[in-house]
């Protein structure tokens, strides 16, 4: 069984921004595997599924980004998941625009809700989806992270997401090692 979890703020005034691109990654898979409904467990949104024979559980938590962790101590608890079948998906100032990076540990790379998730996994051996989005230097990182997406770059950022979700997607169905391969160039 894997866990995903798509990072963002829960909320109307945070739909569309940057810091939820996570959560945008688990919709696009949500459609893509016909799931019509998530429901309320353990401070998420969350969904049960197969892609093929391997079951996962896509999460939202609904903690705000700085306390994911707390979600995904909750998620570990109920589902009874190890750390290292865990898919974190994020944004990543340090990435352009559009990029992708995956990764199978690491650090978090000043990403608080990252930082959040790596204190309560316990583990910093688990795989990661991060989607570039770029920063812009007259702008304190907190501030751009929340600002809405901006046409110029709505259709780049929607691609990734989508790309961000068919790495997931061959990571379960292959290895994480093939979907490095193929998504980081």
């Amino acid at each position: 069984m894997h866990l995903i979890i798509g990072l963002g703020n829960p909320g109307t005034k945070y739909e569309n921004t940057r810091h939820n691109l996570g959560f945008k990654v688990i919709d696009e898979l949500a459609l893509r595997l016909n799931i019509k409904k998530f429901k309320s467990r353990c401070r998420s949104n969350v969904a049960e599924t197969k892609i093929d024979d391997h079951k996962i559980i896509l999460a939202q938590p609904q903690t705000f980004m700085n306390n994911s962790g707390e979600a995904l101590a909750e998620l570990f608890s109920w589902y009874k998941i190890n750390p290292s079948k865990l898919i974190l998906i994020y944004d990543d100032v340090d990435l352009e625009v559009g990029q992708i990076r995956i990764r199978n540990k690491g650090g978090a790379g000043g990403h608080h809700g990252a930082e959040s998730i790596l204190k309560y996994a316990k583990s910093s051996e688990f795989a990661r989806v991060r989607i570039g989005i770029g920063k812009e230097e007259k702008i304190e990182t907190a501030d751009y992270v929340l600002l809405k997406i901006p046409f110029s770059q709505s259709e780049d950022l929607a691609a990734s997401a989508t790309k961000a979700a068919e790495a997931v997607e061959l990571i379960i169905k292959s290895n994480l090692e093939a979907a490095m391969n193929k998504f980081n160039t």
